[in-house]
Formats: structure tokens, sequence, C-alpha cells
């Protein structure tokens, strides 16, 4: 039998994905050249890697040194691929000399994420979720579309429930 195989470039396809949510020129304008807030963002050579690439650097046009460890290894580069204050500890440290407003680390399959702010300030997962659920109504996705509710696993802190009380969202 014959079949076709059709090749996709995932990237492209979450990339116009996401600025069909955000809006990108706006981002652009904060974090891009010349823009006002530098971003670090480490991608811990897992999946993440040619996705932040071709968002921050080509999208948003962040300078390459914005992006680390974006080249992905099956060995994670010899690290461990997991987002927190101990395996991205070079993120924490770069962020915490201040040349950096905002910074993001990515685990290997890029499910997980963690935040930092200015002076390596830490943004808990469960905090992250409860921010964004907070600023919903500025994302242009959701001011065409509207937010119904939001959503948490088990063990996500009740800091979202209280945003959604807030907003009088269903949670």
């Amino acid at each position: 039998r014959k079949f076709v195989v059709q090749i996709i470039d995932p990237v492209k396809d979450y990339v116009e994905l996401m600025k069909g949510i955000f809006d990108f020129d706006q981002i652009k304008s904060l974090i891009g050249a010349g823009g006002p807030l530098k971003v670090l963002i480490n991608s811990l050579h897992g999946a993440t890697g040619p996705y932040v690439e071709s968002i921050f650097m080509k999208e948003l046009g962040c300078d390459a040194s914005s992006c680390v460890k974006t080249d992905v290894l099956p060995d994670f580069g010899g690290g461990h691929p997991d987002p927190n204050l101990t395996y991205a500890a070079d993120l924490v440290e770069a962020m915490r000399n201040g040349d950096y407003g905002f910074g993001a680390a990515f685990d290997g399959d890029g499910d997980r994420n963690m935040i930092l702010g200015e002076k390596a300030f830490f943004v808990t997962p469960c905090d992250s979720l409860a921010v964004l659920a907070n600023n919903l109504e500025h994302i242009p996705y959701f001011k065409k579309t509207g937010v119904k509710g939001v959503a948490r696993s088990m063990p996500t802190s009740a800091a979202v429930d209280r945003v959604a009380g807030k907003k009088k969202l269903e949670c």
C-alpha cells in the first residue's frame, strides 16, 4: 500500500498559535532589542530550545544572549532538566546580578517552568498561575473569547482560587 508522509514543523505551528493568543508586537516593544526589560530564558538543553529561539529571538527580537541552553541534547548537557533553584542555579545567579528583569527555565519536555523576577525573586509555580489568572483580561485571545473559569491541579496552592473568587470565575 502506498501512503504519504507529511512532515510538519511543530515550532512554526506553535509560534503561530502563540501569536493568536498574545500580542507579540506589544511584548516585542517591552523585551525586544532596545526594549526596557531584559530577559534570560534557559531551556536546560530540553525540548523547548527551538521554541525559545524562534519565539524570543526571531519573533520578539531578543538578543541571542537572552536564550541559553537551547540546543537540545539527549543527556541535557549532563545536567538535570528540572527547572528549580538547584538545577537552574546558573539562571538564578545570572538573575541575582540584576541585569535581567525576567527569567524563566523549562524542564526537559516543556510542561513545567520556573519564573524569576528582578534580582532572582522566585515566583512559585502556584503564584505564576495566579498572576496569569489575575491578568487574563490583558491577553488578546481572552479579550475576544472571554473567560468562564480557571483550573488547577490538586497540589496547586489556593492562590488561583482566591483570584478566581475576586474575579467571579469558576475554579
